[in-house]
């Protein structure tokens, strides 16, 4: 039918881009990461991204990770930041059976306790945009996933993109919603 727009996203385009834009919302200055969940019918069901538990003040926390240096385990802001496939999960508002053969599409590979949680809710699909950074971690992931029937696929079979790569694409996307903001 004539008349068509053909250049339109699709399903994994709108998918990730969400993850993409949600993870605008962390407050993380090295690390920004952001998580959808998504139904076998294409909705989403839920949005996630790394950052602080509820009620935790992002202005009085050490963002900079400084206890990595300084040995101060209270600093060390991994202890505090909950995950972005985490919040997806524990945010999602119905039942969590309702997650049971879902998709998640997610900016970073997941670690392994968020590997764990995603096994937990009957996740059945993970499509990453960047491996996560520890490979030693990313392995026992992949052997848990696996193990657990989890089908694994990058978003980009050609390209793992670098950290710096999403953070540009993010800055862009974002500056390009702040210019329809009135604020």
């Amino acid at each position: 039918m004539p008349g068509k727009r053909k250049n339109y996203l699709s399903w994994d385009e709108i998918f990730m881009g969400s993850a993409i834009l949600v993870s605008a919302r962390s407050k993380d200055p090295s690390n920004q990461v952001g998580a959808c969940i998504v139904d076998k019918n294409h909705r989403i069901l839920s949005l996630g991204y790394n950052g602080l538990t509820n009620g935790m003040n992002d202005d009085t926390f050490h963002w900079d990770s400084i206890g990595e240096k300084t040995k101060e385990i209270d600093k060390i802001k991994d202890y505090y930041v909950v995950h972005a496939e985490r919040n997806a999960i524990l945010n999602y508002c119905g039942s969590h059976k309702d997650l049971k053969d879902s998709t998640l599409y997610v900016t970073w590979f997941p670690c392994t306790e968020c590997a764990k949680e995603i096994i937990q809710t009957g996740i059945k699909k993970i499509v990453y945009l960047r491996m996560y950074s520890k490979p030693e971690l990313v392995n026992i992931s992949k052997k848990m996933l696996k193990n657990a029937g989890i089908e694994i696929v990058s978003y980009h079979s050609k390209k793992d993109f670098t950290k710096e790569e999403i953070q540009e694409g993010t800055e862009k996307i974002q500056e390009i919603i702040k210019k329809f903001s009135e604020s």
